[in-house]
């Protein structure tokens, strides 16, 4: 089969290597869809402490199984699924109290196990066992299937933010996770949503896609002030910083309401990961803030669900698709801002759209 190979930093090859097999508790899919994360861009540049190289990255994947363990239950050659990336042990402190997502051993597909920049990806037994392998609804296709797993990244940033019944929310960033968040928590009850984005071109696609109904852009206005007068001076319930930028998360202090919940979604550089935070704020205003990272395996379920009856819209996020020998071009590309998300398509070599 083909592969992309990452042998160490920026030393990506797409190679010929042998198809791998299951074991007999183990799934082998024929890789359909393996759309390109901030993650994987920050992988390819800096590698990550659970890689070990070489290692086939990509963990935003949907596929068809082709190969059934014969110990598997459950699942059979022919089924469409999508598959949890984060690997939960199910035993450790955390797993036992229901928060799968701070697993203590937590194993990840791209990082610990092989990912999806392949024609084949095996699923491990510890993603069976726990759960992280599910059927895609008949009415999905595989590229609404693969990002599953960033608005279940999203679902739980917002449970951890609380957004419910008529909450005015701040999205941070119009990215594909900041457009996912707007519409979630539309889902959720929000009464006003407001984007702060510095992309002219971002803010007319979230227009289209997330529909918010206040727009700030930074660079012509005033983004707390402005907040401040779309909430009677109150500030707004919920923040998500859906960007890495650590001024946006110092401003997201003084745009947040008394009592109100600021959740620090995008990660900062290891370079740059302080910011200057005016504790007296948090001290006088009682607000919280959270951090969210990844997300549990029933996370991933309930996104397919939201997707399969039409909560959410995700078919517009994909806005480049590549196959498997331009994955080096693709991840360049979504790191220059062109492009939202970008579909990297293994199975189908060689095609222009």
């Amino acid at each position: 089969m083909k592969a992309a190979v990452l042998h160490t930093i920026e030393d990506l090859r797409i190679q010929d290597i042998a198809t791998p097999h299951p074991s007999e508790k183990e799934i082998l899919i024929k890789v359909k869809v393996c759309t390109i994360c901030g993650t994987d861009i920050r992988v390819y540049h800096y590698g990550h402490k659970h890689i070990r190289f070489p290692r086939i990255t990509g963990h935003e994947v949907s596929g068809e199984i082709v190969e059934v363990g014969k110990k598997v239950e459950n699942y059979k050659i022919g089924q469409r699924a999508a598959v949890a990336p984060a690997l939960p042990c199910g035993e450790c402190y955390y797993c036992r109290r229901g928060m799968q997502s701070m697993c203590l051993n937590l194993k990840d597909i791209g990082y610990h196990f092989d990912g999806g920049f392949a024609q084949f990806m095996v699923v491990p037994e510890v993603a069976i066992e726990n759960d992280c392998v599910n059927l895609i609804p008949d009415n999905l296709s595989f590229e609404e299937a693969a990002l599953a797993e960033p608005l279940a990244c999203t679902i739980n940033g917002q449970e951890l933010s609380k957004i419910g019944l008529g909450d005015t929310v701040v999205v941070i960033g119009a990215g594909p996770l900041g457009c996912i968040h707007m519409q979630l928590a539309r889902v959720k009850g929000a009464g006003k949503v407001i984007l702060v984005e510095l992309s002219s071109s971002r803010i007319d696609f979230a227009r289209d896609l997330a529909a918010p109904d206040v727009i700030i852009n930074p660079s012509k206005e005033d983004a707390v002030q402005k907040i401040k007068e779309e909430t009677n001076g109150r500030g707004a319930d919920k923040i998500i910083v859906a960007c890495s930028s650590g001024k946006a998360q110092e401003e997201s202090l003084r745009m947040v309401g008394s009592r109100g919940i600021i959740n620090f979604f995008g990660g900062l550089p290891k370079d740059k990961p302080y910011i200057q935070f005016d504790s007296n704020l948090a001290h006088y205003g009682e607000f919280y803030v959270v951090g969210t990272h990844g997300s549990a395996p029933y996370h991933n379920k309930l996104a397919l669900n939201l997707l399969s009856q039409g909560r959410i819209n995700v078919k517009k996020i994909i806005t480049h698709r590549l196959p498997l020998e331009k994955l080096e071009e693709g991840i360049h590309l979504a790191e220059s801002g062109k492009a939202m998300k970008v579909a990297i398509l293994p199975n189908k070599p060689n095609f222009n759209f």
